[in-house]
């Protein structure tokens, strides 16, 4: 079904990029500047785009309340995917065919993203993904850099050894169990870096079982792991089932540590999982609130001023992406999309909410990872740490 469904969305997206190369791209007017937004508004990852799109707003507004680049004021055109990669490579095909758009953020999964590559490679508009860490994303399987195509957060063999790591040197873990969405790309990924860098380091796999996005019932999946008696569980998935795996798990008695990555990242995980049942779980991300620095207070002040709540790592990551795109616009001082384009690839040393980063050959940032531990449904800063 999985391979049905993704043949489908590349024969679509062959029939989209014919149509916004039969369309052409502009630059919008010329007292704006215009910025796509492909994002997960709706859905079953609404809470990442949600997110996204109010910290890319509200660096936009920031700009715009400063004047705009040179006395043009950005507009931010969102487009909602409703969290599936059909409606992604639809959502890019109208920002770039009827809105005109220089250059898109988004989307912020991997599989969303990996089906709007093409397209935006096809119709030369550079698209800066936010969130989405399957190192697909920038480079194709034969090895080719997409020319168009960027992002502002860490990539999955990074934070898969920064977890393996972490499982080996300071939980002290010897038998893992990885709970893998068979459904998304990110998980599939994120979960074999994990697995190469744990067994790497003498750590043995000694169950891999697989779930679908939308399940419910995970009981009896759970029971079967841990039968297999492993020191820690690993679910590199994303916060929706993360959260009921999580709580179920519990429910069932067991009490190992259990582990993710960035997808984990979502105020609604305390909310589905519960609290206590977040005890004595860990995840990797982007950043934290407790990590403190001049750019992470500034930050923190003006988004809780403008949403009232605290950001997470998407809200982060929209603002750092929003971020990168001005500064490529600033440095090219044109709206055109080639033009932006050659700017973004020559990234180097932008301070980031998130961290400094350069853009390497790959068009992937340099950055670090953190990892963050749950503590009666707070999440709280255990460790930074570098890319080597």
């Amino acid at each position: 079904m999985l391979k049905g469904r993704l043949l489908k969305t590349v024969a679509l997206s062959g029939a989209l990029i014919f149509a916004i190369l039969g369309t052409g791209c502009g630059a919008g007017s010329s007292d704006t500047i215009k910025i796509g937004g492909d994002l997960e508004l709706t859905g079953n990852n609404a809470s990442y785009g949600t997110s996204t799109a109010n910290g890319a707003q509200l660096a936009f507004d920031e700009i715009n309340a400063a004047g705009g680049i040179d006395g043009k004021k950005i507009e931010f055109i969102k487009a909602d995917n409703k969290s599936e990669p059909a409606e992604a490579a639809n959502a890019i095909t109208k920002l770039i065919s009827s809105n005109k758009v220089s250059v898109v953020l988004g989307a912020c999964t991997s599989s969303n993203t990996m089906a709007i590559t093409q397209i935006a490679d096809a119709s030369k508009v550079p698209l800066v993904s936010s969130f989405s860490t399957n190192p697909k994303v920038t480079v194709t399987d034969d090895g080719k850099v997409n020319p168009y195509i960027y992002r502002v957060c860490f990539i999955d063999p990074f934070q898969g050894t920064v977890m393996g790591n972490f499982a080996t040197n300071t939980l002290k873990v010897k038998k893992v169990a990885v709970y893998i969405d068979n459904s998304s790309d990110y998980s599939k990924g994120l979960a074999h870096f994990f697995e190469e860098s744990f067994v790497k380091n003498g750590g043995q796999i000694v169950d891999e079982e697989a779930y679908l996005q939308k399940d419910n019932d995970f009981k009896a999946t759970l029971t079967k792991i841990a039968a297999s008696n492993p020191d820690m569980i690993y679910i590199p998935g994303y916060y929706e089932e993360v959260g009921k795996i999580i709580k179920q798990a519990r429910d069932l008695g067991i009490t190992v540590p259990i582990t993710g990555g960035d997808g984990w990242d979502s105020s609604k995980l305390v909310d589905i999982a519960g609290p206590d049942a977040l005890n004595n779980t860990y995840f990797t991300n982007h950043y934290s609130v407790q990590n403190k620095t001049p750019e992470t207070d500034k930050f923190l002040n003006a988004y809780k001023d403008k949403y009232g709540q605290d950001p997470d790592a998407a809200a982060v990551l929209g603002y750092d992406a929003a971020t990168m795109i001005i500064d490529a616009i600033k440095r090219a001082g044109s709206t055109e999309p080639e033009k932006i384009n050659t700017a973004l690839a020559v990234t180097k040393d932008l301070q980031l909410v998130s961290g400094k980063i350069t853009i390497d050959e790959e068009h992937n940032p340099v950055k670090q990872a953190v990892i963050i531990e749950f503590k009666d449904g707070k999440q709280t800063f255990k460790q930074a740490v570098e890319p080597e």
